[in-house]
């Protein structure tokens, strides 16, 4: 075992949510039993740094490993490793995560970051860290899935590993997890159950869409673990931890419908709901007695990207040829007979040539979403505001730097509020979506949430929920969406969740 150990820190996330934080136990999986190692959990510390800063003052940790996500994980993320190499400047600062991915220009450019993890670690993490050790600064461009800046300043990438065989990985150390955190903190209790254990059974997404975080780093390419191997997961927090419900944050869980037709075989008796990200176009693929089949073992809901119900649209955002306004129509009424609750995220607010077209397809998208909902009441909507992703090459991407759209060139920025709902998708900052336009989705979407409140929030239910309905009714039915104070209210008193996911963000 080696002497200079290693920090895998989980910077706080929205809201401080305890979900197992699965990017720093794969990271910890890839180093364990090879080299010391301590997690450090910004969801369930009070004061996370103190916590950091006491292990770097006994001198035995050189390596300072993050996991950086778009959004609230910033805040910590940033302030600590500016704060780590101005006391402990020896300290090596590894990030990972989609926001130092896509972002690795400023995240290097500050000084406060060495290296950059540009996609999985298994291989590339305990690579680094024992070149480091070594002294073998030569043989770091040889190791895959590095972005860091060479002697000379320049911006090194260097080759992008092939995905792994998921099931050959090691196991995360969920028992070594424990030492630090009880893991039963991290069972949450959800709309699907007591005990939702949040689990990542694949890497990456065979699609490219082009305002999707996740197309940059795996260029198209997806793999998963066997239905065995999941359920073996699955199984034991069963046994061991009482668990009642997964969500599956893959980027795109539904992928082999083989893989997840056995899934469903193996879990059929034992009472576990589960959750995942997919497609439309895939799932459509599906039998309706293969999507009953999933219902009868568990499956709850299935987050999907609608986008838009505009053909034109979908091609601009890469997303067309096989889904369509139509196709959506068609699903929701095939989730319905199913009785799986389709989650149906919408990206409004792309660019277009005139402002006229861009508040234009935000008006169509609103009927069209009301549309959905004549077909299957019990889809739950979620609405994003279109935030760029430096897909460099992309039309898309040219098309929003022509429009005067840039980045921060410094990382602080990023923290800054504007830019934190940029990330979150609640304030794009983008120079053709207007104020009124933003207003515009944003009373819909108050509305809608008041006529039709989310299922997901089990704290809204009964009484509450018929007043919040009764309130939304005449707006929604009328749609008048301007100034819709009452219900804002209702949802503030009532702490209400809106509909959202994380599985993009999230870990």
């Amino acid at each position: 075992m080696k002497t200079n150990k290693i920090i895998l820190f989980n910077p706080r996330s929205a809201n401080g949510k305890h979900r197992i934080p699965n990017s720093i136990l794969q990271v910890g999986a890839s180093v364990h039993g090879k080299y010391e190692y301590v997690f450090v959990d910004g969801n369930l510390e009070a004061n996370p740094w103190k916590i950091i800063e006491d292990y770097l003052k006994t001198g035995e940790f050189k390596y300072f490993g993050s996991t950086v996500m778009p959004g609230p994980q910033l805040r910590q993320a940033i302030p600590f490793a500016k704060k780590i190499k101005q006391l402990f400047p020896e300290t090596f600062i590894i990030w990972g995560g989609y926001f130092a991915s896509n972002q690795y220009k400023v995240s290097l450019d500050s000084g406060a970051v060495d290296y950059i993890i540009n996609g999985p670690g298994d291989v590339a993490f305990p690579s680094l860290i024992e070149a480091l050790e070594e002294n073998k600064k030569d043989a770091i461009f040889l190791i895959k899935n590095l972005i860091y800046k060479n002697e000379k300043g320049e911006i090194v990438k260097t080759a992008v590993e092939a995905l792994l065989d998921q099931d050959a990985l090691p196991k995360l150390p969920y028992e070594y997890l424990n030492t630090f955190y009880p893991v039963r903190n991290y069972l949450a209790k959800t709309f699907m159950g007591n005990k939702t254990l949040s689990y990542h059974s694949s890497m990456g997404c065979p699609f490219t869409c082009s305002f999707c975080a996740v197309v940059p780093i795996y260029n198209a390419k997806w793999k998963g673990m066997s239905a065995s191997r999941i359920y073996e997961d699955v199984k034991y927090f069963k046994d061991k931890y009482g668990i009642d419900a997964v969500e599956f944050h893959d980027n795109n869980f539904f992928t082999a419908k083989k893989r997840v037709l056995e899934f469903s075989e193996l879990i059929m008796n034992d009472n576990i709901s589960y959750w995942g990200e997919g497609r439309i176009d895939t799932i459509n693929l599906y039998s309706d007695d293969e999507l009953k089949l999933m219902r009868k073992a568990g499956c709850k809901m299935i987050f999907l990207g609608a986008e838009t119900g505009n053909d034109a649209v979908l091609k601009q955002m890469n997303k067309g040829g096989t889904q369509s306004g139509q196709m959506i129509k068609d699903f929701v009424l095939r989730m319905k007979n199913a009785d799986i609750i389709p989650e149906l995220s919408f990206v409004l607010g792309m660019p277009a040539k005139t402002e006229k077209e861009v508040y234009d397809q935000i008006l169509w998208d609103i009927n069209f979403i009301r549309e959905i909902k004549v077909i299957n009441p019990n889809a739950e909507i979620i609405i994003y505001l279109f935030s760029p992703v430096p897909t460099e090459g992309s039309e898309l991407y040219q098309q929003i730097l022509d429009a005067g759209f840039s980045f921060p060139t410094q990382l602080e920025d990023w923290i800054s509020p504007s830019w934190e709902n940029f990330d979150l998708r609640k304030n794009p900052l983008t120079p053709w979506l207007k104020p009124y336009m933003i207003d515009t989705i944003k009373n819909f979407e108050t509305v809608l949430n008041g006529y039709y409140p989310t299922v997901s929030d089990f704290r809204v239910r009964g009484l509450k929920k018929t007043i919040l309905t009764f309130a939304a009714g005449w707006r929604y039915k009328t749609g008048i969406y301007n100034y819709p104070y009452e219900i804002k209210a209702l949802h503030k008193l009532w702490k209400y969740r809106q509909p959202e996911i994380e599985g993009f963000y999230s870990e």
